[in-house]
């Protein structure tokens, strides 16, 4: 066993002596040490429950002869921060988490790893974490929020987004805004629809790392506590066989998770974490791919935002195993694929069960729509490529007047201000991953354009990102991005930029000639931050089209 480095010889009795006073016995030393990476923290609903969670984990790793040992890392509520500097630190904390689990991974040794997980970038930052830690490792979400209830409304959090455009276009009242706040989040959990936290969950479990059917069971479901129990003594089968990520995680595996993000409309952030996952595994992967298997993915669940159901639903109704079944079916995924606990997909998904006259679950014979929902466009105004969610949208052709800010709370203000109007191209730039930095999601500024009604009549091309929950015609990630000289740089008030999804096109209706010229007047801005962890970020991070992940400089 790795551990006993630390804990084996006459000249690890120091080690020894100090394990012996968190709790560890004489035959605890001769033990696999199984450490538990909690995202656990109460400023948040989404993570507020994992404490409880670990120590149903703690029981089951115990039972089946394992040592379990935990320590938390760090969590960023997307919900919480929206719209406002704090945002920058969400897509940044991705690489904290899985820095801090690599460290702790190599600074004791441990034996093997599992992630608890829930809010958006611990997910796909606890896998990169388990996976750089080379030992055995699972990845476990803490499951979807219960949906809240107004008027006969399912409420998500999205809703509360867009009851604040609909409050700014006098369509709702002060009061009637306030009641939604207050009903929309009954208790813990991750944020209901097929957003950033549900999609990466649903990957998750398709690529393997996570059980297969575990993430789905929603946080307060009576039966989670049971699965996370059962979870941590079927993970000693994994560590027993000494079974780790880059045993079973290929090409394939990350395919077969975009396929089901097609299949869902799940987010566009999916893009940027799957990228990560693949870069951390040394499995080359573009951005492409995910444009082509979407276009051979037809949409199968009906799920928010742009669809009727939340996660709760799609879980009654039979859950990722019913998703994954159907994509099966129809040929659009591997069964082949090998997952954690040492199955195939196909027989992973075998005993997947359908409720019967359930609504969410389309057969890929006859989807809600023949394509998938993610699309990569590329052209003047994104060389390097932009990200759209066409689930959320019905608009195939957009053009428009371009209309500029510097930064989201410069747009947010001309929202609420009802400055905004039909036919417009809002462009923000400086919110890429270095511009930030950070990348900032934008629901907060998608959402109010959608509450004033503007939805269909306006289009959103930003260097930034977009939360799960956004729809309409929002096109984010364009890459280059503004302070490295993309082109979005140089976008002026009143320039055309035209949009067209079947042609995979976004383009600026401007001159070279004159491109040239704002080029030559153009220079960068000074970075936003000068020291510490923002202005190390945005020093190494790379494009969005790579997946905003940390280079590694070279060697002097």
């Amino acid at each position: 066993m790795r551990s006993e480095r630390i804990t084996h010889g006459i000249d690890r009795a120091p080690a020894r002596a100090m394990l012996r006073a968190v709790g560890f016995r004489d035959e605890d030393f001769d033990k696999p040490i199984v450490a538990i990476a909690n995202t656990w923290t109460d400023a948040m609903p989404c993570n507020y429950h994992l404490r409880e969670l670990a120590q149903h984990l703690r029981e089951g790793i115990r039972e089946a002869g394992g040592v379990p040992v935990e320590f938390n890392t760090i969590a960023v509520n997307d919900a919480i921060s929206m719209g406002t500097e704090a945002m920058k630190a969400s897509l940044i904390s991705r690489e904290v988490i899985a820095d801090s689990i690599e460290l702790m991974a190599y600074g004791y040794q441990f034996d093997a790893l599992v992630a608890i997980v829930s809010c958006d970038k611990t997910i796909p930052g606890g896998a990169m974490g388990v996976i750089r830690a080379g030992v055995p490792a699972m990845v476990l979400y803490g499951g979807s929020i219960a949906p809240g209830h107004w008027r006969d409304r399912e409420l998500t959090i999205v809703e509360v987004f867009e009851a604040v455009g609909a409050y700014a276009a006098g369509k709702i009242t002060l009061e009637e805004l306030q009641e939604i706040e207050r009903r929309a989040i009954p208790g813990p959990g991750a944020c209901g629809g097929q957003y950033t936290a549900n999609t990466m969950a649903m990957a998750l479990e398709v690529m393997g790392l996570s059980p297969m059917g575990y993430n789905a069971i929603p946080a307060i479901a009576p039966e989670k506590a049971s699965a996370t129990r059962e979870a941590g003594r079927r993970f000693m089968e994994v560590v027993r066989a000494n079974r780790t990520p880059r045993d079973f995680l290929t090409k394939t595996s990350l395919r077969n998770a975009i396929a089901a993000v097609a299949a869902t409309g799940g987010s566009t952030n999916a893009v940027l974490h799957l990228l990560a996952i693949a870069h951390e595994l040394g499995i080359p992967l573009s951005i492409d791919e995910f444009d082509e298997i979407s276009q051979r993915t037809p949409i199968i669940a009906d799920l928010k935002p742009w669809g009727k159901y939340v996660a709760w639903s799609l879980y009654k109704a039979g859950g990722t195993k019913l998703v994954v079944k159907r994509l099966l079916e129809a040929g659009l995924v591997d069964g082949d694929a090998r997952l954690v606990t040492g199955e195939t997909l196909a027989e992973a998904v075998a005993d997947a069960q359908e409720a019967p006259g359930q609504p969410v679950v389309y057969h890929p014979s006859a989807p809600l729509k023949p394509h998938g929902g993610l699309v990569i466009l590329r052209g003047s105004l994104a060389p390097e490529g932009a990200v759209l969610k066409v689930a959320g949208t019905e608009q195939m052709y957009f053009r428009g007047t371009a209309r500029v800010f510097d930064a989201e709370e410069q747009a947010m203000q001309a929202v609420l201000n009802q400055q905004i109007k039909p036919g417009d191209v809002v462009v923000i730039r400086y919110e890429g991953p270095k511009g930030g930095p950070g990348m900032r999601e934008m629901l907060g500024i998608t959402a109010a354009i959608v509450g004033e009604g503007l939805g269909p009549h306006v289009a959103l091309v930003t260097d930034g990102r977009f939360s799960g929950g956004t729809k309409g015609l929002m096109i984010g990630h364009v890459a280059p991005e503004a302070p490295v000289g993309g082109p979005i740089a140089f976008v002026q008030d009143g320039d055309t930029i035209v949009i067209d999804v079947e042609k995979r096109r976004i383009d600026l209706e401007v001159s070279e000639t004159e491109l040239a010229e704002r080029r030559s007047r153009w220079s960068p801005p000074a970075p936003r931050f000068t020291n510490g962890v923002f202005a190390r970020y945005a020093a190494l991070v790379s494009s969005a089209s790579q997946g905003a992940v940390l280079r590694t400089p070279a060697w002097q």
